[in-house]
């Protein structure tokens, strides 16, 4: 065996054999327990960077893992290849969007080849090919005949520029960060689907990711928003202004109603007051996220219109607001400044009153609208006041007594709310699967039908950003009505990214059935197991993936409720303190490193730096420290090897030096599998073969001196093999093992490895050391106390004082007790 560590010989070497024995494919097989594995799909964006590396290396050593304990593991790749970013590419490159694309999936593919990443590649997909998205469009059909996908008119940031809608990521400043075109308010037609319709499943179902981080659940929970209130109506104009109140029991401290600039009632008013005609076209020109809202100026102008109050009939003054989202609700809020710190500010800026109507029960509580958030969030102690016949009355009471007034007079009336609003899929953007839909004049929107499908977005084009180039392609556009017959227009809208990444998981389980979107491969598979990403993804991607399973099942395509049973979200990757990105200049080429260093080392750096869950600081020290240690890993075996034949292990003739290393193997085999299983903690379980390592080295030379050695190294090979498959691959037939590592059991715990005959106790005196000692592992506690006291060490600060108690904690210490 060479004493020189080459990782890119034996790491093509390793690469070559995985490939020739297309040794990561997987099938149905019942006799074994099923472990589905899978990180989020990149972005095809040209090239790996590190955070692809660490997020894929934690997957990967996960899927690795669960393979050594016996289990069916699928762990499949793919591209979520549509999107924005390629528009932007084609423009810069003047490259079609699909030729960039292709590229890129070329490039990254064979980065993740190097890193011998243990993929089934026979099941990979890319999002923007027709055979995957054309049953997206088949399923699309089905919501939309279910009544569960619909279109209507929708507020969007429009460039007029660039006649596109942008995120609201893509307002910088309020100009298009394309152009620096001024964004335009517009309402456009969109398509929907009902994810509220789900709301409360979505909720519910919450309950059973048990597996899930607290934060990421917690996230989802506080953007379904449910919540328990009250719709009431205050009359306007001679129509009924409605509003939604979580705090009925405030109600008669509302002072003004506050609605959207782009409110039917705004816009009467705006009819005959210029003034107000341009502050609503002015707030129509900025961007207005609901993170937003707690931070921004709050802006607004009287209507000149008021509104009768539902319960005293006190007409109350009607305003246009910046804070009120026509897209939430009803674009209406009943404003109590009294007890809301944001239309307390709005009430003060315009001198609008504040009346009191909560107080606390307590004699030494004096009101002030500046400290409701002392006292009035939690409800406890609260009670209503200047609130006629509701006086004293606390939270519950009030609410409900007034909720009862309103549903008497048909007022109001109790309603269950969600902040979660439907899921908006159009896209007005040239590089995305087409939406199957035909408008026609005469029958209206027309699913196409599925014989037709897929609707292939073309990709032979010429692409410079202005528009979508298939808005000026009669030939795309130009259809016969499915129903009638007669001329009709191909819809030119293309679907949300979303929706591509909501159901990739289940079809890589039949990824090359024509036949139908899901099949009973898929029932098989899903739920998966263990998902792998970005916190980032948290709310929306994670949201509408549960949804779409949910569609899924209720189409009878699988039977669980929830797509992904176990989740880790991985940290970010760092440099000097900051996020690596290419506008900081602070990025480290993974390409580089696997050519200096070799993949495992990338591989094993980025799984010893941090706990996954936390973001890992670039270290140029660390990754040479991984390669050392590898290179360590090597000299060793190549030195027990140089020796000759390993005699066979005798446990009944080791010494206590090799007995103590042999309870070091088998206690750490056990520490590493809870690292990998329970805790997925993966860098303390490196740090542990480390530390096997070093006990290892301290070993001597004698025949079972190399015999623990050989037992040891095996183990390392067995415990590295999911984070350094290469060099595990080539020392585990040259240490002795059978066949392939990748069909090796997970090393098991040699229970009479771990007995010790004797063990170390810690004395203390009044609680502090003064001695450390060994004593048979089985002596009495009486042995145990005459040997504490007996210590000379002990003995000096028992002097001239007297032994109060001996406390003996079996296994771990003595404490004296004196004065």
């Amino acid at each position: 065996m060479d004493q020189h560590y080459d990782p890119q010989a034996l790491e093509a070497a390793a690469q070559q054999h995985w490939l020739a024995h297309n040794s990561f494919a997987v099938a149905h097989d019942d006799s074994r327990e099923k472990f589905y594995c899978l990180a989020m799909f990149p972005y095809p964006s040209g090239k790996l960077h590190m955070g692809h590396v660490r997020n894929y290396t934690i997957a990967d050593v996960i899927a690795r893992y669960q393979r050594m304990l016996g289990k069916n593991v699928l762990q499949p790749m793919g591209w979520d290849a549509f999107g924005l970013p390629a528009e932007n590419a084609a423009i810069k490159n003047k490259v079609p969007p699909a030729q960039w694309t292709a590229q890129n999936i070329d490039d990254m593919r064979a980065q993740l080849r190097q890193l011998g990443f243990a993929y089934d590649w026979d099941r990979e997909i890319a999002t923007c090919d027709p055979d995957y998205y054309r049953w997206e469009q088949w399923f699309f059909t089905r919501l939309f005949e279910k009544g569960l996908a619909y279109k209507k008119k929708a507020e969007v940031n429009w460039c007029e520029n660039d006649q596109t809608v942008l995120a609201n990521e893509q307002v910088v400043d309020g100009c298009c960060w394309r152009c620096d075109t001024p964004v335009q308010r517009r309402e456009i037609d969109q398509w929907f689907i009902k994810i509220t319709d789900y709301a409360q499943q979505l909720l519910d179902d919450l309950d059973q990711l048990e597996q899930w981080p607290e934060q990421v659940r917690t996230m989802q929970r506080n953007w379904i928003g449910r919540s328990e209130g009250v719709e009431l109506d205050f009359e306007c104009e001679g129509e009924a202004l409605t509003v939604y109140t979580t705090r009925p029991d405030t109600l008669m401290g509302a002072t003004y109603v506050a609605i959207a600039p782009q409110h039917p009632l705004a816009k009467r008013a705006a009819q005959n007051n210029a003034e107000l005609a341009e502050f609503i076209e002015t707030q129509s020109r900025v961007k207005v996220a609901e993170a937003d809202m707690a931070t921004m100026e709050k802006l607004g102008m009287a209507t000149g219109f008021s509104a009768r109050h539902p319960l005293t009939g006190e007409m109350i003054p009607v305003w246009v607001a910046n804070f009120v989202l026509m897209s939430y609700g009803s674009g209406a809020v009943m404003s109590v400044p009294g007890h809301d710190e944001r239309d307390h500010a709005f009430a003060s800026k315009y001198g609008l009153p504040i009346v009191q109507v909560l107080d606390r029960d307590d004699d030494d509580f004096v009101f002030s609208s500046h400290n409701w958030q002392d006292w009035y969030a939690d409800k406890q102690g609260v009670i209503t006041v200047n609130s006629g016949e509701f006086d004293g009355l606390d939270f519950r009471g009030a609410f409900d007594a007034i909720a009862d007034k309103l549903e008497s007079q048909g007022k109001g009336k109790r309603t269950v709310n969600f902040r979660l609003r439907d899921w908006g899929v159009s896209r007005q953007r040239y590089w995305g699967a087409p939406i199957p839909i035909i408008n026609c004049h005469h029958c209206g929107p027309v699913p196409v039908p599925a014989e037709d499908l897929p609707v292939v977005l073309p990709t032979e084009i010429a692409f410079e950003g202005v528009g979508s180039p298939i808005k000026h392609m009669p030939a795309f556009y130009e259809v016969d009505c499915p129903t009638c017959g007669r001329e009709a227009r191909r819809e030119t809208d293309t679907f949300d990214t979303f929706m591509e990444s909501s159901w990739y998981y289940a079809r890589y389980a039949c990824a090359r059935n024509e036949e139908v979107m899901l099949d009973a491969e898929a029932d098989y598979w899903t739920p998966v197991d263990q998902y792998v990403g970005g916190i980032e993804h948290a709310i929306l991607h994670l949201l509408y993936a549960r949804f779409y399973h949910k569609l899924l099942r209720d189409e009878g395509l699988v039977s669980s409720d929830e797509p992904f049973t176990r989740l880790l979200t991985q940290g970010m990757v760092l440099k000097d303190g900051a996020k690596m990105s290419k506008s900081k200049g602070n990025t480290v080429d993974p390409q580089e490193l696997i050519d200096r260093y070799g993949a495992d080392t990338v591989r094993l750096f980025s799984m010893f730096a941090a706990p996954p869950e936390q973001s890992l600081e670039w270290s140029d020290s660390g990754v040479e420290g991984a390669n050392r240690f590898l290179k360590r890993l090597w000299k060793m075996a190549a030195g027990l090897l140089e020796g000759g034949p390993v005699p066979a292990l005798d446990t009944g003739a080791l010494d206590s030096r090799q007995q103590d290393a042999r309870r070091k193997i088998h206690e750490t085999i056990a520490k590493v599998s809870d690292d990998y299983g329970r805790r997925q903690t993966f860098n303390t379980a490196v740090a542990a073969v480390m530390e096997l390592c070093n006990e290892l080295g301290r070993l001597d030379d004698s025949a079972q001196g190399r015999a623990v050695l050989a037992e040891g190294l095996r183990a390392v090979v067995l415990m590295l093999g999911p984070i350094t498959p290469h060099v595990c691959h080539a020392l585990w037939p040259l240490l002795g093992g059978e066949g392939d590592v990748l069909g090796a059991p997970w090393p098991a715990v040699d229970e009479a490895a771990l007995v010790r005959d004797s063990i170390e106790i810690v004395v203390q005196v009044n609680g502090k050391l003064r001695a450390k000692m060994e004593v048979a592992a089985d002596a009495d506690k009486a042995t145990v106390e005459a040997a504490a006291l007996a210590q000379d060490n002990v003995q000096r600060f028992l002097e001239d004082v007297t032994v109060r108690k001996v406390i003996v904690v079996p296994g771990k210490l003595v404490n004296i007790v004196a004065n």
